[in-house]
């Protein structure tokens, strides 16, 4: 995500919390602009980390209470891979028919997106009569390092 798209979707996710009449702490400020400046899905974990690394008072509960206005607000995608935790995607506003594949060993997430498989989907959906709202798609494989090693090194990290 470019400087300017980042500088805009924090603009619209305060504009957001303002509607709402939420206050706008400096925890929920420093989860905001923590969420911005990255490309990376996350975790709540992690971004409570990250977080805590421009204001070490951001607590797990503000994280926890902020996601969820931050999926709300569309400029976040909330996943599940069927892990017993939630990933969350900060690049869904800018690209949201945006497909991923996912590591089993090492969790690693990979995005890409396919004028071909869209165009298909689209098609398919056409003939079953229904019209493409969105799509994702999710393939979950071994990475390269399984297929060579017999083992993932990065398993765990």
């Amino acid at each position: 995500m470019a400087d300017l798209e980042r500088s805009a979707a924090k603009e619209k996710f305060l504009n957001f919390l303002e509607q709402k009449n939420l206050r706008i702490t400096n925890q929920r400020r420093a989860i905001v602009e923590t969420v911005f400046s990255t490309d990376q899905h996350f975790t709540a974990e992690q971004l409570l980390e990250w977080s805590r690394k421009r204001d070490s008072s951001v607590s797990r509960a503000t994280v926890y209470r902020t996601l969820p206005l931050l999926t709300e607000s569309g400029l976040v995608h909330e996943m599940d891979f069927g892990k017993d935790y939630k990933i969350y995607d900060p690049n869904y506003a800018d690209h949201p028919n945006h497909n991923h594949i996912i590591c089993d060993d090492c969790d690693k997430i990979v995005e890409f997106e396919s004028e071909r498989l869209e165009t298909l989907e689209n098609e398919i959906s056409q003939n079953l009569g229904f019209t493409v709202k969105s799509q994702q798609l999710r393939i979950n494989a071994s990475c390269e390092d399984m297929k060579k090693l017999g083992a993932c090194n990065k398993k765990g990290h």
